[in-house]
């Protein structure tokens, strides 16, 4: 930073120069890490299951059976390359996605004051701060009012850290202001000292790779990855040691063992997946919902409690000044307008009305007001101005009477200022309780006179006369109710915390017909320690007058209930409990801070919208667990019918490469499941991994596919009196036929099965599939494959057999889902989460039985 950009005059730098520091510096920018070929492709190769195929092929390559080495190199393509092609699409998607959301701060310029992109920022500019500015780059500061910044992202400290102009004998780092901190009470004016790179935030930011959280179903998919791998170990342990206590060649024990342990893992579960994904995120992104990473979507289809504010949200979130109720008989609404002018934070220096960076309640008392009252305010600007922090919940200003005479203004939440009131006019309380009971936005404002006085502090907010209130509107968005409605169904409740009053917040809930279940104001969370908070949350719809830091609270303690909790919030008092909840919510016109701490972010702000989400991850999942108990269920039946006939035949059941190719038809039907429709009842409820429910699945099915399978052992051999090659072509048929049709029964947990209708993709890929395993024992590559021809005879029996196959496949499935839906549903750690059963408009929960 050179000594002539430290002199920027308080008109600022014109665009001229700017554009000429732009283009000489750079723009501001940290460079984030965007979607890379590399780095995606690399990505790929983290699945146990695709590390599994790794070794499985070198070792047979290093044996020399070149056929299983080829098949596992095309199953290592086809799972690399679909993962890595949807994965690396979808990841540009989302940069594209993330490049459209903008960040703007209001920069002087040619002596006014303009909304810049925060990349557009240069050294010299004066930028205005105020609560819940993100400082988006290096600055020294230039004017301020009781300014203060929490810069515990930096240097961990937790109290903010007051911040002053430069002075003799002052900390000079009293006046530095850094990227990334964050303005917490106060405002100011800063002038940039450095952007980009060349900051201390920049500078840490790229010395450090991007470590991004493990999300829920990250942990479950990691979860099922070592269930797979530890009855793979098992069972491969058990066939390796019995086929070599059989006096079997070794090589071919271990060929055969290996391929057991391939066949019996779900080798294209990182496609599918991503797969799945991918799609996801295109579909949320034609709704205008950016998700910030792929597998945050489906966090979104566990989501069973959502805590938003109520601006914006359940509101239009178009502020309009109503009217003023004076309660001093000798105080009329002009005069009580002009006080609330007053005490804001507007502009007095500029040449227009400049509403620029004031709250949404202000901006609209000023723009009622018109130019008119600003250019009289021009004439007598206040004294001093102690700005709106969130704790105070109020502006102060110190004016000047035409007298002489100072007065202190005093503008904010009613319950705050009447606190600090010693005289109170009759029926002020009243006036104020019929107007919250109307659903009213309002605002108290109180005065003191302070002869002489000529600076302000916090200590001067006492002894105050109650003038009036400021009403404001805010009207209900006409789709809330419908919206709120939509999520309950979905089993989400809707809880809300806002910094406005209890009454009126009550009164939004009986319009939008949500039963409320109980109150909490900030006042009654601050005497309750967290146990009992927790026990409160769990059955409070409205928190009311809450501080940032008890909204954080509230979250964290939901969580502790088992719930999956997001947040939606677009304010700076919501960006901690933004970071608290499992999933953030925030929108495109939200403060910068609350976008950074979102994991998704709604480009309109509809609460509709966060409902095609959550019914986007929960299609997902779905989907995603079809392939995970069909892999599991056919792949660990077939598995263990080969394991066990390796030991009792004078053959193997099958040649390695048979196993691996049956594996790779079987997985490349399967493909199609992430196009497949889901039943609208398995969208109803959360959607959680459940690897015991797993377990058990694969199991029971898996048995009876062992059973047929044996069946069709003794066919061959009793029947058709078939030798190994005849014996392998007869079972690799059966097997590709019955473990691929299967997925029209387990796709649904509807009895008949045919009563879902599949998608034409996976129809088309599983008839497809079927008919290349009937073809390959009898084309002229049977003999390459290990094959003999088989009677035709065989194909009668096998038409039987698939038939039989799937009636007890729907009585099985029929009983077993009868008995999950009986069995109580067992105390599990906060982040495995159960279930919830939430009525219709209601907050109330009752435990599900899963």
């Amino acid at each position: 930073m050179t000594a002539d950009l430290l002199t920027t005059p308080l008109r600022g730098l014109s665009r001229e120069e700017a554009a000429r520091r732009l283009t000489r510096i750079g723009p501001n920018a940290v460079h984030r890490k965007r979607a890379t070929v590399l780095r995606v492709l690399l990505r790929q190769f983290r699945s146990p299951i695709l590390l599994l195929l790794i070794v499985t092929a070198g070792v047979s390559f290093v044996v020399g059976d070149s056929t299983n080495s080829l098949i596992i190199g095309v199953i290592l393509v086809a799972s690399i390359g679909l993962g890595f092609a949807n994965e690396f699409r979808a990841e540009r998607a989302a940069d594209a996605l993330h490049d459209s959301v903008r960040h703007h701060v209001t920069v002087l310029r040619d002596g006014r004051a303009l909304p810049v992109d925060v990349v557009d920022l240069v050294p010299g500019d004066l930028v205005r701060l105020s609560v819940g500015t993100v400082v988006p780059a290096d600055m020294t500061v230039r004017e301020e009012r009781d300014l203060r910044c929490d810069e515990a992202i930096l240097t961990g400290e937790s109290e903010p850290a007051r911040k002053s102009t430069p002075r003799d004998g002052h900390d000079p780092a009293d006046s530095i202001l850094q990227m990334g901190t964050i303005v917490h009470t106060g405002s100011g004016l800063g002038e940039v000292t450095a952007t980009g790179t060349r900051t201390a935030f920049g500078r840490i930011a790229e010395g450090l790779g991007e470590s991004a959280p493990v999300t829920e179903f990250q942990r479950g998919l990691s979860r099922f990855s070592v269930l797979l791998l530890e009855v793979a170990l098992v069972l491969t342990t058990l066939i390796f040691v019995a086929n070599l206590l059989l006096q079997r060649p070794l090589i071919d024990s271990l060929l055969f063992s290996l391929a057991i342990a391939v066949g019996i893992t779900p080798q294209l579960l990182p496609a599918v997946v991503s797969t799945s994904l991918a799609a996801g995120t295109r579909a949320l992104a034609r709704r205008k919902v950016l998700v910030k990473r792929l597998v945050c979507i489906e966090d979104l289809g566990d989501l069973d409690l959502l805590v938003t504010d109520k601006t914006g949200t359940l509101t239009q979130g178009r502020i309009a000044f109503d009217r003023a109720v004076p309660v001093e008989g000798d105080t009329d609404d002009t005069e009580l307008i002009h006080l609330g002018l007053m005490a804001s934070e507007v502009g007095f220096t500029d040449a227009a009305l400049d509403v620029t960076g004031l709250n949404s309640l202000d901006t609209a008392l000023w723009e009622h007001a018109g130019s008119g009252a600003f250019a009289s305010a021009r004439q007598a600007p206040p004294l001093a101005v102690l700005p709106f922090d969130h704790e105070r919940r109020m502006t102060s200003a110190l004016v000047q009477h035409p007298g002489g005479e100072s007065v202190l203004v005093v503008k904010g939440a009613p319950e705050d200022v009447m606190a600090r009131c010693s005289d109170l006019a009759a029926g002020s309380l009243t006036t104020l309780d019929s107007l919250y009971r109307d659903g009213e936005r309002v605002l108290a404002v109180a005065t003191r006179p302070v002869p002489g006085a000529t600076t302000l502090t916090r200590d001067a907010e006492r002894d105050l006369r109650l003038i009036g209130f400021l009403v404001f509107a805010d009207p209900i968005k006409a789709d809330a109710a419908a919206s709120v409605d939509r999520l309950a169904r979905l089993g989400v409740a809707v809880k809300i915390a806002t910094g406005d009053s209890a009454v009126v917040t009550e009164k939004l809930c009986a319009d939008l017909g949500i039963v409320s279940e109980g109150t909490l104001s900030g006042t009654d969370l601050d005497r309750l320690d967290d146990t009992e908070l927790a026990a409160a949350a769990r059955t409070t719809t409205i928190f009311a007058r809450v501080s940032p830091e008890q909204k954080a609270r509230i979250i964290r303690m939901l969580r502790t209930k088992g719930h999956s909790v997001a947040f939606l919030g677009d304010g700076v008092n919501d960006a901690l409990a933004l970071h608290q909840a499992d999933i953030g919510v925030s929108v495109d016109s939200a403060a910068d801070v609350a976008k950074d701490a979102a994991d998704v972010i709604l480009l309109d702000k509809d609460l509709g919208v966060l409902s095609d989400g959550v019914l986007e991850g929960r299609r997902i999942f779905a989907n995603t667990m079809k392939y995970v108990l069909m892999g599991t269920s056919s792949n660990f039946g077939n598995m263990f019918s080969a394991s066990i006939a390796s030991v009792a035949l004078s053959f193997l059941p099958m040649l390695p490469g048979q196993i691996l190719l049956n594996n790779l038809l079987y997985d490349t039907g399967q493909m199609a499941i992430p196009t497949d429709r889901v039943d609208p009842e398995q969208l109803e409820r959360p959607s959680h991994w459940d690897i015991s429910f797993i377990r058990r699945f694969m199991l029971v099915f898996g048995s009876i596919s062992s059973i047929f399978d044996f069946a069709t052992f003794a066919l061959m051999l009793v029947v058709f009196n078939a030798a190994a090659g005849e014996f392998r072509a007869g079972w690799f048929i059966e097997s590709i036929a019955t473990q691929t049709l299967i997925v029209f029964a387990i796709r649904t947990r509807r009895v008949p099965f045919f009563r879902s209708r599949p998608s034409l993709a996976l129809v088309g890929s599983a008839l497809g599939v079927v008919a290349v395993g009937i073809w390959l024992p009898l084309s002229p590559l049977s003999g390459l494959l290990g094959f003999t021809p088989i009677p035709a005879s065989f194909f009668l029996a096998l038409v039987g057999t698939i038939v039989v196959y799937l009636v007890i496949v729907e009585f099985a499935k029929k009983a077993f889902f009868s008995h999950a839906a009986r069995t109580p549903g067992r105390a599990r750690p906060r982040r495995d989460r159960t279930g919830h059963q939430v009525r219709r408009r209601s907050a109330r929960f009752t435990e599900k039985t899963s």
